[in-house]
């Protein structure tokens, strides 16, 4: 398969952005999350010292770490061919496994691979893994570019006055960089939550309650070592008490959250398309580059718009998960397997997002004449700061001078709000207080 021939825009238009999430959700990720689940495993049976492992060596335990540490495209065919028999995917990498042992002359012990597991012990601990690793080393790093490029711009226009717009019309002036530190300030609190939410794994056999691993050790205190294997071996936490599989209410916890941060960007696309529109940003323009197939002069909004609807994409295949997973009927059904195995897709919508808005940001460049030129046009705006120095100045019914002044009116501008100042009944010094008073310093603090 190339891009040309992908179904999927993800592996195909777009693979060139979203290539690094094939180590952590392709099939090959998979099978060797799976394989090294097996693994260390295998090392945490032979840690706890049971007899039938005593005879192996610190160092022959240590070079199987290599089945996973040196998996290659060609492993992974294997384990796919040895599929097209067994018919089951996680049966399919034990017998890899064992396979590798009698290489490594290991056949007298090959029996402790997958010993007293269930399918779901290796998926419900693989993929958390995954998601964890790709969030850490993907998602958290191009995230955090977008926040300081963010963060940027907040700086560099933390004194610009600007026209706001509430129910989109002319409202009281704000600053265009508080107006970015409210985006900011928004991913910053998600994120926090984000990264608060604790990735649970299930480990605990066939139906939760660890029957197989009792029966064979009945002295050994298993529950304990699940949670130490899960915590200390993958870095995870355990989910006790379970079924067959971990109940992902954590892990539609942890969808959720990724559902908050991509509608606060969507929100952000689409100011920024707006202020595009309303020309307070113009954007650079790349040779070579169309921005119609019929008008010349246009220079559209793409990065934003292409963010936009890969977000949204995003998140409807997010709610899905977050919605699904943690249904299943009675013990364990198998939807959650197909299901599981497109925690990548909504991750590379997200990847391609991210990296959409960066670019268009990359774009911007103020207007600051046309930021001017629509406060200027809108000397309405400071009805508000005249009327509440009225109050101050105990003026009889300061709002309703205000409202009879301006509201409705086609234009009220400079000449006519001064003129409305200077007619009050109130001393020289507030009418001089009022005078001074300007759509492009009425802007609060930030």
């Amino acid at each position: 398969m190339t891009p040309l021939s992908a179904v999927s825009p993800v592996d195909g238009r777009y693979h060139g952005k979203t290539a690094e999430l094939s180590a952590y959700f392709s099939e090959a990720a998979l099978i060797r999350y799976r394989i090294l689940v097996e693994i260390k495993y295998f090392q945490a049976l032979y840690d706890l010292g049971l007899p039938q492992l005593k005879h192996l060596t610190a160092d022959k335990v240590a070079q199987l770490h290599q089945l996973y540490e040196n998996f290659s495209e060609k492993d992974a065919e294997a384990v796919k061919q040895i599929e097209k028999t067994t018919n089951h995917d996680v049966k399919a990498v034990e017998y890899f496994i064992k396979a590798a042992f009698q290489e490594q002359g290991l056949e007298n012990c090959q029996e402790f691979v997958h010993f007293g597991l269930t399918s779901q012990d290796i998926n419900n601990t693989a993929v958390p893994l995954s998601l964890k690793e790709a969030y850490q080393a993907v998602y958290r790093p191009l995230i955090n570019t977008l926040l300081s490029a963010m963060e940027a711009l907040q700086e560099d226009w933390k004194a610009i006055p600007m026209l706001a717009r509430t129910h989109g019309q002319p409202a009281s002036p704000t600053l265009l960089g508080k107006e970015m530190a409210v985006f900011t300030a928004r991913l910053r609190q998600q994120l926090e939550q984000l990264d608060a939410i604790e990735l649970k794994v299930k480990f605990g056999g066939a139906t939760g309650n660890l029957n197989a691993h009792y029966t064979a050790y009945p002295t050994t205190d298993w529950h304990a070592f699940a949670k130490t294997f899960a915590e200390k071996y993958l870095g995870l936490s355990r989910a006790y008490p379970t079924t067959q599989i971990e109940h992902y209410d954590n892990l539609a916890a942890f969808f959720h959250a990724m559902t908050r941060v991509n509608t606060i960007l969507i929100d952000f696309c689409r100011d920024i398309w707006t202020y595009i529109s309303m020309e307070y940003f113009r954007q650079k323009t790349i040779a070579g580059e169309v921005g119609s197939s019929a008008m010349p002069h246009k220079v559209n909004p793409i990065d934003f718009e292409n963010a936009e609807g890969n977000l949204g994409i995003a998140n409807a295949l997010l709610e899905h998960l977050a919605g699904k997973l943690p249904i299943s009927r009675l013990q364990r059904d198998l939807t959650d397997s197909t299901v599981l195995r497109n925690i990548g897709v909504p991750f590379a919508h997200t990847i391609i997002a991210f990296k959409a808005i960066q670019k268009g940001m990359g774009k911007l460049l103020l207007n600051e004449a046309k930021l001017r030129a629509d406060l200027d046009a809108n000397w309405m705006v400071i009805a508000e700061a005249i009327q509440n120095v009225l109050r101050r100045e105990n003026y009889p019914q300061p709002y309703e001078a205000l409202k009879a002044l301006t509201r409705g009116k086609a234009a009220v501008g400079e000449a006519e709000i001064k003129a409305f100042i200077q007619q009050l009944e109130v001393t020289e010094a507030v009418k001089e207080e009022l005078m001074a008073l300007s759509p492009h310093t009425y802007t609060g603090i930030f």
